[in-house]
């Protein structure tokens, strides 16, 4: 058997395998991701450096950077699906490493939170929403230009309020927070929807297991949060002041944007919010709820024939 450093200086001096490693060599040079990475490190990379590392920038090269060749998660072309390779100098080496893609960040953060609020119900229509499906009329025109506006500038970080979307039941109201959903999506921006009569049903349900807690940090973190249908579950106290109301004050401190759908305009709601389950009347507790859903998002009022008829 031959010595395997004998085989690799046959190789070596092997004219075709010579032509195609300066092939090779010539492909990986083009690729502008490496050509940045060598400018920012010139002072540290030698041409040995670069020889002994050929193979891992051909690793590199072949690979999508940025989800730019990714159409989806599903479709990532990369050795590992939903992870992206970056360059770095380790010791006298040229070495990868891998990190989560943005795709994979934004598909990680929805499992996690459809594990933790798996019995929240959100209809299928609403989750594959789209502004291009949307009739535009004089009764939800406002509303959609709205909308459109706060996810072309959507800034993570900054201060932006969301929408109180009122109106009769049926106009698509739901339907729009689902667009808007899904739009943000297209900026790799998470979103989470919540049917409010469902997550109160949940959250109730959750202090025999001891998951409220982690069911309600989820829910206050989200980068965008919509609470679907608040008004149309039955109130409680506890409800009210214990989950909603924790929920709205940690956006409210935090700047993050919060939407709402709801049958009642601001009025209505806080009548609502006023009178709980047992009968109880609670003006002061129910204004400072009105108070910090007003502070998160701007009122709107969604008309139109019922569509669900």
């Amino acid at each position: 058997m031959q010595n395997i450093n004998e085989t690799l200086k046959k190789l070596a001096n092997n004219q075709n395998f010579q032509e195609r490693y300066e092939a090779i060599k010539r492909q990986v040079m083009q690729d502008k991701h490496i050509k940045e990475f060598l400018d920012e490190n010139a002072e540290y990379i030698t041409r040995e450096m670069l020889d002994g590392s050929m193979s891992k920038l051909y690793e590199f090269s072949n690979q999508s950077k940025g989800c730019e060749d990714c159409e989806s998660l599903a479709g990532c072309k990369n050795m590992i699906k939903g992870y992206e390779p970056e360059l770095f100098i380790k010791g006298n080496f040229i070495d990868i490493k891998y990190d989560r893609c943005k795709k994979k960040v934004l598909h990680d953060e929805q499992q996690k939170n459809a594990r933790l609020i798996n019995s929240i119900f959100v209809p299928k229509e609403i989750l594959k929403a789209s502004f291009g499906d949307i009739e535009v009329d004089a009764g939800r025109f406002n509303a959609i230009k709205m909308a459109k506006d706060f996810v072309q500038n959507y800034d993570p970080g900054q201060k932006q309020k969301g929408l109180f979307l009122h109106g009769p039941f049926g106009t698509g109201k739901s339907y729009l927070l689902g667009a808007i959903a899904n739009e943000l999506s297209q900026k790799q921006v998470s979103s989470l929807i919540v049917y409010v009569p469902e997550f109160f049903r949940e959250m109730k349900n959750a202090i025999g297991d001891h998951t409220v807690n982690d069911k309600l940090e989820a829910i206050k973190k989200a980068n965008v949060l919509m609470l679907d249908d608040i008004g149309a579950e039955t109130m409680s106290s506890w409800a009210r002041d214990e989950i909603l109301g924790t929920i709205l004050q940690f956006r409210m401190l935090e700047n993050l944007p919060t939407f709402f759908t709801s049958n009642f305009d601001l009025k209505g709601l806080e009548h609502h919010l006023t009178h709980s389950q047992r009968g109880e009347e609670e003006q002061l507790k129910a204004a400072r709820i009105m108070e910090r859903i007003k502070y998160l998002a701007d009122p709107v009022k969604v008309e139109g024939k019922n569509r669900r008829i």
